[in-house]
């Protein structure tokens, strides 16, 4: 185990040349980031995460029923036993040959029968009220750590100058500012991460997952090798546009269209200039040739940067999608639901009553439809403002 450790913990791959993990041991003149700092950051993970809770509980829930926020979900399917069996053993998405075969067995529609299944599948999404306790809850402590953050780093000379995040390096004191915010911020991430797996799941969780382990291992590894300066510029820069996405979908799921829009827009913005334009020209452009004139790379400054790099990739994949949504929110005058979306729809889909099972031999002449509307006696309603992040 000692020889792993030592493996791991490799001086000429953490640090610069001729720089040792002692010459970083504190002192009683100064005090640099240690390794072990961060296990604090496991505990309160955990704290978060009940604090989370009763912040739903307690604050959240009072707010989105002021605001008349319906506690139900999806609309449910009518119980059936046979396609209940079906859903929970076999499959969640049947095929044509199964749906064929459950068409023959109850001498059902297809059209009803995959209509019931997309309810099924719906029934386990949480209800809207869920969602705005969770986008509160993000949106709470993205402003208090965004505010943070631009409150400390508006006193600090990096800010100014992102050569002052390499002079001296990596001799460069620890303050109580850097160390509370960055294990904060790594707290935080790690109940994501974990609370990822019972929160609501959606089309990107793969995509978010790494998003996740991408940012603690940056925040690791830039606390470890002492790069925490250029790593508060990463985080408040990051936290910028998450404050106002998450107000957002508020105001998306309190049914306030026109403010979901107006903040939809704001977002997009503040998203895609600092994403694509302030990180690439400001982040990396320090990190990649700054650092490289002045500190000179080695082993862990590659891996820095090539995670640095493959944030900016996820960067131009939501800037892709935001993009996209903008594109049909001009053409449709609204923001309209995005890639990501947790209910699936269709032209047909649940906005009504549970469907009446459909005999085949009635249903040739009119398919169900409700000629006064023309949308098989379901009218289609407006599409929500975007999940992104």
């Amino acid at each position: 185990m000692a020889g792993i450790l030592a493996w791991f913990w490799n001086e000429r791959f953490w640090l610069p040349h001729n720089v040792t993990w002692a010459d970083l041991k504190n002192t009683d003149e100064a005090t640099f980031p240690q390794a072990e700092d961060l296990y604090l950051a496991c505990p309160l993970a955990f704290c978060i995460f009940m604090i989370r809770l009763v912040f739903e509980r307690f604050i959240a829930r009072p707010c989105a029923l002021g605001l008349k926020i319906q506690a139900n979900g999806p609309q449910k399917a009518q119980p059936n036993a046979i396609f209940e069996k079906v859903f929970t053993a076999i499959t969640k998405h049947p095929d044509e040959k199964r749906l064929e075969g459950l068409s023959k067995q109850l001498d059902w529609d297809v059209r009803t029968i995959q209509r019931w299944f997309r309810q099924r599948r719906n029934q386990e999404k949480p209800s809207t009220l869920a969602r705005f306790c969770e986008s509160m809850w993000r949106f709470t402590f993205y402003l208090y750590i965004f505010t943070y953050g631009v409150r400390f780093l508006k006193k600090t000379t990096w800010l100014w100058n992102t050569r002052e995040c390499w002079y001296n390096y990596p001799y460069q004191p620890l303050t109580v500012d850097i160390h509370y915010y960055y294990i904060l911020e790594l707290s935080f991430y790690l109940s994501l991460l974990f609370s990822q797996f019972t929160d609501i799941r959606r089309k990107d969780f793969l995509i978010m997952f790494l998003h996740h382990l991408a940012t603690i291992t940056l925040i690791t590894f830039s606390y470890v090798n002492n790069m925490a300066r250029v790593g508060t510029l990463v985080m408040c820069l990051h936290d910028a546009a998450d404050v106002l996405m998450e107000v957002a979908k508020m105001a998306n799921y309190a049914k306030c269209q026109r403010l979901c829009n107006l903040l939809f827009v704001m977002f997009a913005m503040v998203f895609v200039s600092s994403r694509l334009g302030v990180y690439p020209v400001w982040i990396l452009n320090t990190t990649l040739f700054e650092s490289w004139e002045i500190v000179g790379p080695y082993p862990s400054w590659w891996v820095f940067n090539l995670l640095l790099i493959l944030l900016q990739f996820l960067h131009s994949f939501w800037s892709y999608l935001i993009v996209k949504i903008a594109c049909r929110a001009i053409s449709r005058g609204k923001v309209s639901k995005d890639d990501r979306s947790d209910i699936e729809s269709s032209s047909d889909e649940d906005n009504g009553p549970p469907p009446a099972p459909v005999q085949k031999h009635y249903n040739s002449t009119t398919n169900g439809t409700n000629k006064a509307h023309g949308t098989n006696g379901y009218l289609s309603a407006g599409a929500p403002c975007p999940d992104e992040h």
